[in-house]
Protein backbone atom coordinates (compact mmCIF):
# COMPACT_ATOMS: atom_id res chain seq x y z
CA UNK A 1 0.00 0.00 0.00
CA UNK A 2 0.91 3.47 -0.97
CA UNK A 3 -0.38 7.01 -0.08
CA UNK A 4 0.60 9.88 -1.29
CA UNK A 5 -0.61 13.66 -0.43
CA UNK A 6 -1.28 16.57 -2.70
CA UNK A 7 -1.60 19.66 -2.73
CA UNK A 8 -3.43 22.80 -4.89
CA UNK A 9 -3.66 26.28 -3.81
CA UNK A 10 -5.39 28.28 -6.60
CA UNK A 11 -7.21 31.55 -6.86
CA UNK A 12 -10.26 30.17 -5.42
CA UNK A 13 -9.73 27.26 -3.18
CA UNK A 14 -6.87 25.82 -0.55
CA UNK A 15 -7.46 21.71 -0.66
CA UNK A 16 -5.19 19.07 0.44
CA UNK A 17 -6.32 15.17 -0.52
CA UNK A 18 -4.68 11.93 -0.01
CA UNK A 19 -4.48 9.00 -2.58
CA UNK A 20 -4.32 5.37 -1.55
CA UNK A 21 -3.14 3.00 -4.39
CA UNK A 22 -3.84 0.05 -2.57
CA UNK A 23 -7.84 0.68 -2.55
CA UNK A 24 -8.01 3.25 -5.10
CA UNK A 25 -9.60 5.81 -3.06
CA UNK A 26 -9.51 9.49 -2.35
CA UNK A 27 -10.41 11.31 0.92
CA UNK A 28 -9.91 15.61 0.47
CA UNK A 29 -10.04 18.24 2.61
CA UNK A 30 -10.76 21.76 1.02
CA UNK A 31 -11.86 25.09 1.70
CA UNK A 32 -13.19 28.16 -0.31
CA UNK A 33 -10.85 31.16 0.01
CA UNK A 34 -13.15 34.20 1.49
CA UNK A 35 -13.96 36.80 -0.73
CA UNK A 36 -16.39 39.93 0.45
CA UNK A 37 -19.52 40.08 -0.55
CA UNK A 38 -20.03 42.11 -4.10
CA UNK A 39 -16.48 41.56 -5.24
CA UNK A 40 -15.27 39.62 -7.55
CA UNK A 41 -12.08 37.73 -6.76
CA UNK A 42 -8.94 38.13 -4.51
CA UNK A 43 -5.83 40.10 -5.19
CA UNK A 44 -3.26 37.55 -5.53
CA UNK A 45 -1.23 39.02 -1.95
CA UNK A 46 -4.75 37.90 -0.58
CA UNK A 47 -4.88 34.43 -1.63
CA UNK A 48 -1.94 34.12 -0.91
CA UNK A 49 -2.63 35.48 3.11
CA UNK A 50 -5.45 32.89 3.00
CA UNK A 51 -3.96 29.85 1.65
CA UNK A 52 -1.20 30.23 4.37
CA UNK A 53 -3.61 30.46 6.90
CA UNK A 54 -5.78 27.70 5.59
CA UNK A 55 -3.23 25.26 4.51
CA UNK A 56 -2.00 23.88 7.79
CA UNK A 57 -5.28 23.11 9.32
CA UNK A 58 -6.35 21.50 6.39
CA UNK A 59 -3.71 19.40 6.50
CA UNK A 60 -3.79 18.59 9.84
CA UNK A 61 -7.58 17.67 9.68
CA UNK A 62 -6.97 15.44 6.72
CA UNK A 63 -4.18 13.77 8.99
CA UNK A 64 -6.78 13.55 11.88
CA UNK A 65 -9.47 11.86 9.24
CA UNK A 66 -7.21 9.48 8.04
CA UNK A 67 -3.89 8.97 10.23
CA UNK A 68 -0.65 7.63 9.08
CA UNK A 69 2.36 7.74 6.83
CA UNK A 70 2.45 8.82 3.51
CA UNK A 71 5.23 7.63 0.47
CA UNK A 72 5.02 11.20 -1.51
CA UNK A 73 3.93 14.77 -2.05
CA UNK A 74 2.63 15.99 -4.97
CA UNK A 75 1.95 20.00 -5.66
CA UNK A 76 0.30 21.89 -8.18
CA UNK A 77 2.99 24.41 -9.16
CA UNK A 78 1.49 27.04 -11.99
CA UNK A 79 -1.88 27.09 -13.56
CA UNK A 80 -1.08 25.48 -16.90
CA UNK A 81 1.85 22.99 -17.97
CA UNK A 82 3.10 25.73 -20.37
CA UNK A 83 6.37 27.80 -20.62
CA UNK A 84 6.33 30.92 -18.36
CA UNK A 85 2.83 29.77 -16.42
CA UNK A 86 3.02 31.28 -13.21
CA UNK A 87 0.62 32.54 -10.84
CA UNK A 88 1.97 33.57 -6.92
CA UNK A 89 -0.83 31.83 -4.73
CA UNK A 90 0.60 28.34 -6.15
CA UNK A 91 4.21 29.24 -4.21
CA UNK A 92 2.30 28.67 -1.31
CA UNK A 93 1.48 24.60 -1.82
CA UNK A 94 4.94 24.22 -3.54
CA UNK A 95 6.86 25.56 -0.39
CA UNK A 96 4.68 23.71 2.18
CA UNK A 97 4.59 20.48 0.20
CA UNK A 98 8.60 20.70 -0.39
CA UNK A 99 8.62 21.47 3.39
CA UNK A 100 6.88 18.32 4.17
CA UNK A 101 8.45 15.97 1.96
CA UNK A 102 12.26 17.20 3.25
CA UNK A 103 11.15 16.23 6.84
CA UNK A 104 10.50 12.56 5.71
CA UNK A 105 13.25 12.62 2.69
CA UNK A 106 9.82 12.09 0.59
CA UNK A 107 9.93 12.36 -3.25
CA UNK A 108 8.19 15.70 -4.07
CA UNK A 109 6.24 16.05 -7.42
CA UNK A 110 5.17 19.37 -9.20
CA UNK A 111 2.59 19.29 -11.73
CA UNK A 112 -0.24 22.39 -13.08
CA UNK A 113 -3.40 23.04 -12.00
CA UNK A 114 -4.80 22.25 -14.92
CA UNK A 115 -3.22 18.49 -14.97
CA UNK A 116 -4.46 18.28 -11.92
CA UNK A 117 -8.09 19.25 -12.85
CA UNK A 118 -8.43 16.58 -16.01
CA UNK A 119 -7.06 13.39 -14.16
CA UNK A 120 -9.21 14.27 -11.01
CA UNK A 121 -12.08 14.30 -13.09
CA UNK A 122 -11.04 11.02 -15.03
CA UNK A 123 -11.00 9.36 -11.42
CA UNK A 124 -14.29 10.68 -10.82
CA UNK A 125 -15.32 9.40 -14.30
CA UNK A 126 -13.47 6.12 -13.30
CA UNK A 127 -11.42 6.44 -16.41
CA UNK A 128 -7.80 6.54 -15.06
CA UNK A 129 -7.01 4.34 -17.96
CA UNK A 130 -7.02 7.31 -20.40
CA UNK A 131 -4.33 8.56 -18.70
CA UNK A 132 -2.61 6.72 -21.26
CA UNK A 133 -4.35 7.31 -24.67
CA UNK A 134 -5.41 10.32 -26.27
CA UNK A 135 -8.62 12.52 -25.13
CA UNK A 136 -10.25 15.79 -25.89
CA UNK A 137 -10.57 17.69 -22.32
CA UNK A 138 -12.46 20.60 -21.55
CA UNK A 139 -11.61 22.99 -18.79
CA UNK A 140 -14.05 25.60 -17.88
CA UNK A 141 -13.62 27.83 -14.57
CA UNK A 142 -12.62 31.17 -13.29
CA UNK A 143 -9.37 31.14 -14.72
CA UNK A 144 -9.71 29.09 -17.47
CA UNK A 145 -11.53 28.03 -20.92
CA UNK A 146 -9.58 25.76 -22.70
CA UNK A 147 -11.04 22.59 -25.11
CA UNK A 148 -7.44 20.60 -24.82
CA UNK A 149 -6.32 17.51 -26.64
CA UNK A 150 -4.48 15.44 -24.45
CA UNK A 151 -2.30 12.65 -25.00
CA UNK A 152 -0.62 9.87 -22.48
CA UNK A 153 0.67 7.43 -25.22
CA UNK A 154 4.82 8.53 -24.44
CA UNK A 155 4.40 8.20 -20.57
CA UNK A 156 3.16 11.62 -19.08
CA UNK A 157 0.44 13.08 -19.84
CA UNK A 158 0.91 15.88 -22.66
CA UNK A 159 -2.08 19.16 -22.97
CA UNK A 160 -1.90 21.32 -25.99
CA UNK A 161 -4.92 23.98 -26.89
CA UNK A 162 -7.20 23.53 -29.48
CA UNK A 163 -9.43 26.43 -28.64
CA UNK A 164 -9.66 29.27 -25.99
CA UNK A 165 -11.70 31.91 -25.02
CA UNK A 166 -11.15 35.38 -26.39
CA UNK A 167 -12.16 37.64 -23.67
CA UNK A 168 -14.00 36.10 -20.70
CA UNK A 169 -13.24 33.17 -18.68
CA UNK A 170 -16.76 30.97 -18.43
CA UNK A 171 -16.27 31.01 -14.84
CA UNK A 172 -16.14 34.76 -14.82
CA UNK A 173 -19.22 35.19 -16.81
CA UNK A 174 -20.94 32.89 -14.25
CA UNK A 175 -19.82 34.94 -11.31
CA UNK A 176 -19.94 38.90 -12.95
CA UNK A 177 -23.34 38.02 -14.09
CA UNK A 178 -24.52 36.26 -10.84
CA UNK A 179 -22.93 39.28 -9.05
CA UNK A 180 -25.28 41.94 -11.02
CA UNK A 181 -28.17 39.59 -9.89
CA UNK A 182 -27.42 40.17 -6.25
CA UNK A 183 -25.47 36.51 -5.71
CA UNK A 184 -22.39 36.33 -4.00
CA UNK A 185 -18.65 35.20 -5.56
CA UNK A 186 -18.26 32.48 -6.63
CA UNK A 187 -21.87 32.44 -7.95
CA UNK A 188 -21.96 29.22 -9.61
CA UNK A 189 -24.37 26.96 -7.38
CA UNK A 190 -27.00 30.20 -6.58
CA UNK A 191 -26.95 30.71 -10.70
CA UNK A 192 -27.80 27.47 -11.38
CA UNK A 193 -30.59 27.31 -8.17
CA UNK A 194 -31.78 30.45 -10.03
CA UNK A 195 -32.35 29.67 -13.69
CA UNK A 196 -33.69 26.28 -13.09
CA UNK A 197 -36.82 28.12 -11.57
CA UNK A 198 -37.17 29.97 -14.65
CA UNK A 199 -39.89 28.60 -17.42
CA UNK A 200 -37.64 30.53 -20.87
CA UNK A 201 -36.05 29.05 -23.64
CA UNK A 202 -33.06 30.80 -25.86
CA UNK A 203 -31.78 29.87 -29.17
CA UNK A 204 -28.49 31.02 -28.98
CA UNK A 205 -25.51 31.09 -31.53
CA UNK A 206 -22.85 31.65 -29.49
CA UNK A 207 -19.87 34.55 -30.54
CA UNK A 208 -16.65 32.73 -32.19
CA UNK A 209 -13.62 34.89 -33.48
CA UNK A 210 -12.43 31.90 -35.39
CA UNK A 211 -12.52 28.70 -33.90
CA UNK A 212 -12.78 30.38 -30.32
CA UNK A 213 -15.44 31.75 -27.96
CA UNK A 214 -16.06 34.95 -27.25
CA UNK A 215 -17.92 35.21 -23.86
CA UNK A 216 -18.15 39.19 -23.30
CA UNK A 217 -21.18 39.37 -24.87
CA UNK A 218 -22.92 37.76 -22.49
CA UNK A 219 -22.36 40.15 -19.47
CA UNK A 220 -23.21 42.83 -21.43
CA UNK A 221 -26.67 41.17 -22.37
CA UNK A 222 -27.34 40.44 -19.05
CA UNK A 223 -26.84 43.92 -18.00
CA UNK A 224 -29.19 44.89 -20.79
CA UNK A 225 -31.74 42.41 -19.77
CA UNK A 226 -31.69 44.30 -15.90
CA UNK A 227 -32.11 47.32 -17.13
CA UNK A 228 -35.19 46.01 -19.20
CA UNK A 229 -36.60 44.34 -16.44
CA UNK A 230 -36.37 41.14 -17.03
CA UNK A 231 -36.83 38.09 -14.31
CA UNK A 232 -33.57 37.37 -12.90
CA UNK A 233 -34.33 33.52 -13.36
CA UNK A 234 -34.69 34.25 -16.87
CA UNK A 235 -31.16 36.25 -16.80
CA UNK A 236 -29.66 32.88 -15.12
CA UNK A 237 -31.01 31.02 -17.59
CA UNK A 238 -30.01 32.56 -20.64
CA UNK A 239 -26.15 33.29 -19.38
CA UNK A 240 -26.03 29.43 -19.11
CA UNK A 241 -27.92 28.34 -22.29
CA UNK A 242 -24.99 30.71 -23.78
CA UNK A 243 -22.40 28.61 -22.34
CA UNK A 244 -23.83 25.38 -22.95
CA UNK A 245 -24.49 26.96 -26.98
CA UNK A 246 -20.59 27.62 -26.80
CA UNK A 247 -19.58 24.17 -24.78
CA UNK A 248 -21.60 22.22 -28.22
CA UNK A 249 -19.96 24.11 -30.89
CA UNK A 250 -16.60 23.86 -29.32
CA UNK A 251 -17.24 19.96 -28.64
CA UNK A 252 -17.98 19.61 -32.19
CA UNK A 253 -15.55 21.73 -33.63
CA UNK A 254 -12.53 19.47 -31.26
CA UNK A 255 -14.31 16.08 -32.74
CA UNK A 256 -14.22 17.23 -36.16
CA UNK A 257 -10.42 18.48 -35.76
CA UNK A 258 -8.71 15.55 -34.17
CA UNK A 259 -10.90 12.64 -34.55
CA UNK A 260 -13.40 11.01 -32.52
CA UNK A 261 -11.78 10.95 -29.29
CA UNK A 262 -13.23 10.29 -25.68
CA UNK A 263 -14.20 13.63 -24.14
CA UNK A 264 -13.78 14.52 -20.58
CA UNK A 265 -15.22 17.79 -18.99
CA UNK A 266 -13.48 19.48 -16.01
CA UNK A 267 -13.56 22.73 -14.00
CA UNK A 268 -15.65 24.12 -12.02
CA UNK A 269 -18.08 25.51 -14.73
CA UNK A 270 -18.95 22.13 -15.61
CA UNK A 271 -20.25 20.66 -12.24
CA UNK A 272 -23.40 22.86 -13.44
CA UNK A 273 -25.98 20.06 -14.33
CA UNK A 274 -28.09 22.17 -16.63
CA UNK A 275 -25.12 22.19 -18.78
CA UNK A 276 -24.00 19.06 -18.22
CA UNK A 277 -27.57 17.32 -18.77
CA UNK A 278 -27.72 19.44 -22.40
CA UNK A 279 -23.91 17.98 -23.34
CA UNK A 280 -24.96 14.38 -22.34
CA UNK A 281 -27.98 14.78 -24.94
CA UNK A 282 -25.80 15.42 -27.68
CA UNK A 283 -22.14 13.92 -27.36
CA UNK A 284 -20.84 10.69 -25.66
CA UNK A 285 -18.69 12.03 -22.90
CA UNK A 286 -17.36 11.72 -19.22
CA UNK A 287 -17.95 14.61 -16.62
CA UNK A 288 -16.10 14.98 -13.19
CA UNK A 289 -18.46 14.38 -10.01
CA UNK A 290 -19.61 17.69 -8.92
CA UNK A 291 -16.82 17.35 -5.88
CA UNK A 292 -14.13 16.97 -8.23
CA UNK A 293 -15.07 19.23 -10.80
CA UNK A 294 -13.92 22.50 -8.56
CA UNK A 295 -10.54 22.94 -7.66
CA UNK A 296 -9.18 20.31 -5.47
CA UNK A 297 -6.16 18.98 -4.46
CA UNK A 298 -7.37 14.99 -5.29
CA UNK A 299 -5.86 14.67 -9.26
CA UNK A 300 -2.32 16.19 -8.05
CA UNK A 301 -2.18 13.13 -5.50
CA UNK A 302 -2.99 11.15 -8.31
CA UNK A 303 -0.34 11.77 -10.72
CA UNK A 304 2.31 12.00 -7.86
CA UNK A 305 1.81 8.34 -7.32
CA UNK A 306 1.91 7.63 -11.13
CA UNK A 307 5.08 9.76 -11.42
CA UNK A 308 6.68 7.21 -8.62
CA UNK A 309 6.05 4.25 -10.47
CA UNK A 310 2.18 3.06 -8.71
CA UNK A 311 -0.03 1.53 -10.82
CA UNK A 312 -3.10 4.01 -11.22
CA UNK A 313 -6.83 3.14 -11.05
Amino acid sequence: MARYLGIDTSNYTTSVALYDTQTNTVVQQKKLLPVKSGTLGLKQSDAVFHHVKQLPDLIRELFLRCPGNIDGVGVSTRPRPLEGSYMPCFLVGKGMGESLASVGSLPVYGFSHQEGHVTAALFSAGRLDLLKQEFIAFHLSGGTTECLYCDGRGGSLKISILSATSDLNAGQAVDRCGVALGLSFPAGPQLEQLAASSQAHYKIRPSFVGKNPSLSGVENRCQKMLLDGVPHPDIARYVLDYIAAMLEQMTHNALEEVGNLPVLYAGGVMSNQLIRRRIEARFPCYFAQPAFSADNAVGIAILAAGKDGCSLG
